[in-house]
């Protein structure tokens, strides 16, 4: 497995880098730490943009050390260019199997700006990106601790994409994994007044059913890898971004995991709609898993070398 990690370079976003070295991930899986620097700013300067180039160098390094101990195979670049675009190009030409990178708040452990760029990343990188996002006091499990990883599905292929690429992964030990099938509610508003009550109760219960049958597929497919899993499928009662965000925020989720595309009607967790807005509001990481055809072959399971 091939993991891009892309940093604002500064000494904080080394956190990021220990939060990865603090996973298991198959055997033989590589990383790229990677910074992004903007040449607009030293276009009349380049001796200050040769000191800038250094000093970024140096702070990937001393960031990598976590990464290296571990026993991984690391690599780190600084690249002169646009992030938003960057970012992208980057892993599409060194083939990544996944990107990691920071999001922005007034806490914060990375300033790389959780906007513009992690949206163009979201929306065009060619595999799955996580926006990672720290607890405010971060527990040093050293990859020990089980984490609690939400998969969110609406029955689409790309759910479906999500939820084995979650099985595909070596977890710490005693991880759990819950499906959460949210069905979009019906709410006949304006357009359609003249549905009885118990039509629309029908049409959510009918909806109900369906996610209750996208879920016992994720379990399933989860259950083969011998990953704990839970099911959720509440009634719908709000729109799926919000249902997800706060059973995420209930029960004390690590990460979400959810689809990047999804089809007409119930299956609608769109790239611009839930994926999106669940990315840039959830209290914890989320990794959004880019449509099946994208992301190439599957890695074997292994344990940290």
């Amino acid at each position: 497995m091939k993991i891009l990690i892309a940093l604002d370079a500064t000494p904080s976003s080394a956190e990021i880098v220990k939060e990865a070295a603090a996973r298991p991930w198959p055997a033989g899986s590589t990383f790229l730490v990677l910074h992004i620097l903007d040449p607009f700013p030293f276009a009349k300067a380049p001796i200050s943009m040769q000191r800038a180039k250094e000093a970024a160098h140096t702070a990937l390094m001393n960031a990598a050390q976590s990464l290296t101990q571990a026993g991984w195979k690391t690599e780190t670049d600084v690249i002169l260019g646009h992030p938003r675009r960057a970012i992208t190009e980057s892993a599409a030409s060194w083939k990544a199997n996944l990107v990691m990178m920071g999001s922005y708040n007034p806490a914060a452990i990375t300033r790389l700006l959780l906007g513009s760029t992690a949206q163009s990343v979201i929306r065009g990188a060619p595999c799955p990106v996580e926006i990672v996002r720290l607890p405010a006091e971060r527990e040093k499990a050293g990859g020990t601790k089980g984490m609690k990883i939400l998969v969110a599905s609406d029955g689409s292929e790309c759910s479906a994409a999500a939820v084995r690429f979650v099985a595909s992964r070596p977890w710490p030990q005693g991880t759990e994994v819950k499906v959460l099938a949210v069905p979009e509610p019906f709410y006949p508003i304006g357009e359609f007044p003249y549905f009885a009550s118990e039509e629309i109760e029908q049409v959510n219960t009918t909806a109900l059913k369906e996610a209750k049958k996208f879920a016992d597929a994720g379990v399933e497919i989860l259950s083969k890898a011998k990953i704990k899993t839970a099911v959720e499928t509440p009634f719908p009662q709000d729109v799926p971004a919000r249902i997800i965000l706060k059973e995420a925020e209930r029960w004390g989720a690590n990460l979400i995991v959810l689809g990047s595309h999804g089809r007409r009607g119930f299956d609608r967790l769109t790239l611009g709609s839930v994926a999106e807005h669940v990315a840039f509001h959830a209290h914890c990481s989320v990794e959004v898993v880019r449509e099946q055809s994208k992301q190439g072959k599957k890695s074997k399971k292994g344990v940290r070398p």
